[in-house]
């Protein structure tokens, strides 16, 4: 009998960018070890940048879908992972997993910054980058 793959839900406020980031990330990263998911406390559908910063290293995200943590609520998850301070704050509670909380940069944010909208996409697509290969090392 095959085990049960651990369950993995990336949570970001639009699910734009970060959390499909990371649910990208984590499949070419770690294979078919986790079932990954991801999702925002208010979607607001996923960014062309997300697309263009992830086939930027071989991944392609394009089908992907942009849901909200309701749309998932009764899936079962072993990690749930918050990848931004307002979907920390507002994200429900999952039973049986364990919460996380990565405060990654919101790249559509970044002009306010002084950062080149694409750079900061590439920023976090990088920051995520390393704490998967942790995670994924880890677990």
């Amino acid at each position: 009998m095959t085990p049960r793959k651990k369950g993995v839900l990336f949570v970001c406020t639009g699910n734009r960018a970060r959390s499909h980031m990371a649910e990208g990330l984590l499949r070419h990263i770690a294979g078919d070890r986790f079932e990954v998911q991801s999702a925002g406390t208010r979607p607001s559908g996923m960014s062309e940048m997300t697309i263009e910063a992830m086939r930027e290293i071989g991944i392609d995200v394009s089908q992907q879908l942009s849901k909200s943590v309701d749309d998932v609520a009764g899936h079962p998850f072993d990690y749930v992972i918050t990848v931004c301070d307002s979907a920390r704050e507002e994200c429900p509670l999952f039973s049986g997993g364990e919460q996380l909380h990565w405060s990654v940069e919101d790249p559509s944010d970044a002009e306010a910054r002084g950062v080149p909208l694409m750079q900061a996409f590439r920023l976090a697509r990088e920051d995520l980058r390393q704490r998967i290969e942790l995670f994924s090392r880890e677990h």
